[in-house]
């Protein structure tokens, strides 16, 4: 059974949010890190961070849509360590906003970002595998895989995209048991991801609901190191969305679509500017939480609630 105690660890989306809480969570069990994100300062922080902990740690400015960035990324951890044991693909962004009103170069940079980049991540990080003769691949998805996303359509389809990926990857593996691809499947997690998207809402992005923290997500992936299967999933919320995805299907698009177009439809909510947000230019907030969990404003439900509407909605059917 693999340790997470010296073992090679890559973290791509290192600098914030769920990478974040990841590197610090495998810096205190004593692994190897190699910490991945586009700001080199910011990085530089987590860096030093791991280092406190006890990690020995080397940080390495990377863009995860450059795929000879990302190759660059595992030579630089092969250099360094002379191996991988673990790659995690966690870089990740989004945009929310009417499909059609959301400039056509934020959905190709989501989806750029979330697929491509997790797809040049196994790209540099198997051919290792390979030639080692074992590895773990850990791919962060989203309850989005699942569940229709209204209002955040190229999300969803990125996300959708990595689970075939995925999938696709564990068949084509299949005669190398030692090689492990992993998903993560966390519900909407605390992270500062949420305020750093891009907004062509009008409105300021709220969250309510039980709201999952990074770290939750972080010992997921630790407990995927540690015992490799092909996926966990993280949250209450995360379980109710797959399985009202999956017995009530058409109930939960209508319950999702209802409470979404509500949700943005202004309800004297605070307005804000358009934006691109981090889709382009890493933000210098580089914090694990997002402070979600802490405020009362609600205006976008979790799929928690979208869930249980779904199967709500499915169980009226059925009696009427």
């Amino acid at each position: 059974m693999p340790r997470i105690q010296g073992s090679v660890v890559v973290i791509a989306g290192a600098s914030s949010g769920i990478g974040r809480a990841t590197a610090q969570h495998l810096a205190r069990q004593g692994a190897h890190l190699v910490l991945a994100s586009r700001r080199a300062d910011t990085l530089e922080v987590v860096r030093g961070e791991c280092e406190r902990l006890g990690a020995e740690a080397i940080a390495v400015p990377t863009d995860v849509t450059d795929a000879a960035a990302v190759r660059a990324l595992a030579d630089a951890a092969r250099a360094r360590f002379g191996r991988i044991d673990v790659w995690i693909n966690n870089a990740g962004v989004g945009v929310v906003g009417p499909f059609d009103e959301v400039p056509i170069e934020e959905h190709e940079q989501t989806i750029r970002t979330n697929l491509l980049g997790q797809v040049n991540g196994a790209y540099a990080a198997l051919p290792v595998f390979k030639r080692q003769g074992s590895g773990v691949l850990i791919n962060l998805l989203s309850i989005g895989s699942w569940v229709p996303t209204p209002f955040a359509a190229s999300y969803a389809a990125s996300k959708a995209g990595l689970r075939g990926f995925t999938e696709s990857l564990r068949a084509e593996l299949q005669d190398q048991p030692s090689i492990h691809v992993c998903d993560v499947f966390p519900s909407v997690v605390d992270t500062p991801g949420l305020r750093h998207g891009a907004n062509r809402t009008g409105q300021k992005i709220e969250v309510g609901g039980p709201i999952t923290s990074p770290f939750e997500v972080a010992e997921a992936v630790a407990s995927l190191i540690r015992r490799p299967r092909d996926s966990a999933v993280v949250g209450v919320a995360a379980w109710a969305s797959r399985l009202a995805a999956t017995v009530a299907p058409k109930p939960l698009r209508w319950a999702v679509g209802v409470v979404m177009k509500r949700g943005l439809s202004g309800g004297g909510g605070a307005k804000a500017e358009g934006s691109a947000g981090n889709l382009f230019t890493a933000p210098e907030d580089h914090a694990v939480y997002g402070g979600f969990r802490t405020e009362p404003a609600i205006k976008i439900p979790t799929k928690a609630w979208m869930a249980a509407a779904g199967i709500i909605g499915f169980w009226l059917a059925r009696r009427r």
